[in-house]
């Protein structure tokens, strides 16, 4: 059967089916309106989202998990951000496991009956049932809890997990557990936090969700991996800073080896060294990263 031939036998369908002489054209008309529109939009729509979005959700690789400061994990509490005039994420941690809790917005955002939780530790809260503030943000409450009350524990533990399916953001590092801002760190010492160790951290780092990742700057330390991991860790673009005093590298705004390698600031201009300052300051106080030593130079 060629072509032409099947047109008129869909032609003389067309017109059977309507009593319009001609009709077919029309037809022809819709159907080319209909794929223009999904095309248009982005494909068919699948349970209230484009195939495309589907396929980009598909597709999004999650953050690896990255430590907590205290006072990083109150900022993640529900409320509009002042600068973005957006929602920010509900987090909150649960015996040093920190979740994304934004799912649970009702309960734990704004207005909310645990509204009191979020941005805090409350493990030792929840395991006593209790909205005593006193017991927020003591990590340490969790170990003197009775036996019941650390059965309580592991349940919502469980709940917030597997029942809820809440994200698991990373570990809240308790300040008591950081160390020393005016400890004198080597440049030996400084290199063995370079963000290539993926093991599961151990030792004096037991509790963390992933190891240091210390970046020098000017005469500070600070650690890139409370927040930082996808930047300065493994394969992030700034991992070539890890573990050395990039001073040098930050003033310029360089990515040469060389300037990775060497720290000396001495022979730059004022304007340079400025720029090295707005980093610092970046790091200190808009990122969080906590400073955990001091590096043994003059300026």
């Amino acid at each position: 059967m060629t072509i032409s031939h099947a047109a008129k036998q869909m032609g003389e369908w067309c017109d059977a089916m309507t009593g319009v002489e001609g009709s077919s054209g029309y037809v022809v008309l819709l159907l080319f309106t209909l794929i223009g529109y999904i095309w248009i939009n982005d494909g068919f729509q699948i349970n209230g989202r484009s195939s495309k979005q589907a396929e980009e959700e598909e597709e999004e690789i999650p953050e690896p998990p990255r430590n907590f400061t205290t006072k990083q994990l109150r900022h993640f509490d529900g409320k509009v951000d002042e600068k973005t005039e957006e929602q920010k994420p509900v987090y909150l941690s649960v015996a040093g496991t920190v979740f994304d809790v934004s799912n649970g917005r009702d309960f734990y955002g704004p207005g909310g009956p645990y509204e009191l939780f979020a941005g805090r530790e409350c493990g030792a809260a929840l395991a006593t049932m209790s909205f005593d503030e006193s017991l927020l943000d003591d990590l340490a409450a969790c170990e003197n809890l009775s036996v019941g009350e650390k059965s309580d524990l592991d349940n919502w533990l469980e709940k917030f997990e597997h029942y809820r399916c809440y994200p698991i953001k990373g570990r809240l590092v308790p300040d008591a557990k950081l160390p020393s801002p005016d400890r004198i760190i080597s440049m030996e010492e400084l290199a063995k936090y370079n963000g290539n160790n993926e093991e599961k951290p151990e030792g004096e780092h037991a509790g963390y969700a992933t190891y240091p990742i210390y970046v020098g700057a000017l005469d500070k330390v600070f650690d890139m991996s409370f927040g930082g991991v996808p930047m300065y860790g493994k394969d992030g673009p700034y991992n070539r800073f890890a573990g050395k005093d990039a001073s040098r590298a930050l003033a310029l705004m360089s990515f040469d080896p060389k300037d990775a390698e060497n720290p000396d600031i001495s022979d730059l201009e004022e304007k340079k060294v400025k720029v090295l300052k707005d980093w610092v300051n970046t790091f200190e106080v808009k990122k969080g990263y906590p400073v955990v030593g001091k590096l043994d130079k003059k300026l």
